[in-house]
């Protein structure tokens, strides 16, 4: 039997034991905020029988199921991020399947069938589906099969409308990063350039000290998942903010503490933070700065520590805030 079609049969058949489980009580949150459950959109109810009572959607039947666009999908009833369309693949079973999630954004539960493992929003405790592991269909060996109606796109263009930014410079960009892009909530996590002269500049041109621009890492978060304060935080305990000469042996202007804010309540909240720090007994050097036009770096540079296998070698978390 060709490998793609035993892939199938063997999710069909995995899949639709969950029809025969009974419908269940409303699913717990994860959130119980009345807030929370307000901004939770009304469900057909095709989609109540999937989200709520666990169901299952007919194989290849779903809006998803052969789609490309770029772009974040998002849990159908709260909006909260759940995958990035990069790590969307073909596993040929007929439903969407991803292998990887958006940090934190996915909970895992032994299924009552007691062989498989749902998948749920952990925002809203939402029906997604099950995870399969073993099939070594992709690097990460890890296949999250979804029902298309569990769902919803956000587009490129329209990611300022749903999610928001932040910018941090504390160093060498591969470590800020590496941290970063594993916070709960984190869609994704940039290395760049930013704050100098030099329009497009390379890596070797900013290595020089002469454009003007620092290494720094966008942040695109989920709002609904995590906020500026919670990465705020982090990024000062990911580096040492009181050197003032770059970070480690990393030394020189392109290495510098900032803190780039893209509005009022972000350098306020910057400001409140380093105040507290300073509190603590902090000689803090971060400098604030509006944020700049921002250049991705070259794709060698992104990712970096996890395509090459290893750990920052100059960042490292110290908690300065919360025991």
């Amino acid at each position: 039997m060709p490998f793609r079609i035993a892939i199938f049969v063997a999710s069909l058949l995995c899949l639709g034991m969950a029809e025969r489980t009974p419908p269940s009580t409303p699913m717990p949150t994860h959130d119980s905020t009345q807030q929370t459950r307000q901004d939770w959109r009304k469900l057909t109810p095709e989609e109540t029988r999937i989200i709520v009572d666990k169901g299952t959607e007919r194989p290849f039947s779903g809006r998803f199921n052969d789609f490309k666009l770029d772009g974040v999908f998002t849990c159908r009833r709260c909006g909260a991020a759940l995958y990035r369309s990069e790590d969307k693949f073909d596993a040929g079973c007929g439903w969407p399947a991803f292998d990887d999630e958006i940090p934190e954004a996915v909970k895992r539960s032994p299924d009552p069938d007691g062989r498989r493992v749902e998948i749920t929003c952990a925002r809203c405790g939402a029906h997604l589906g099950h995870v399969f592991k073993g099939e070594r269909l992709t690097p990460t060996n890890v296949r999250h099969c979804v029902n298309s109606l569990s769902m919803d796109f956000v587009p490129v263009a329209d990611f300022d409308e749903h999610f928001e930014r932040a910018m941090f410079a504390g160093g060498c960009f591969w470590g800020v990063e590496y941290f970063l892009q594993q916070a709960r909530g984190v869609i994704r996590a940039v290395s760049g350039y930013t704050g100098g002269r030099t329009p497009d500049p390379t890596y070797k041109q900013v290595c020089t000290g002469d454009t003007g621009h620092i290494e720094a890492v966008e942040v695109l978060f989920d709002p609904k998942q995590t906020n500026y304060e919670t990465l705020a935080k982090l990024f000062f305990e990911i580096h040492d903010p009181t050197q003032r000469d770059g970070q480690g042996n990393d030394r020189g202007e392109q290495y510098l503490s900032v803190v780039f804010y893209r509005d009022a309540k972000q350098k306020e909240t910057a400001e409140a933070l380093i105040s507290l720090l300073h509190k603590k007994g902090f000689d803090v050097a971060t400098q604030l700065r509006p944020a700049a036009k921002f250049y991705p770096a070259e794709i060698n540079h992104q990712d970096y520590y996890f395509k090459n296998g290893k750990l920052p070698y100059c960042h490292r978390r110290v908690k300065r805030f919360d025991p």
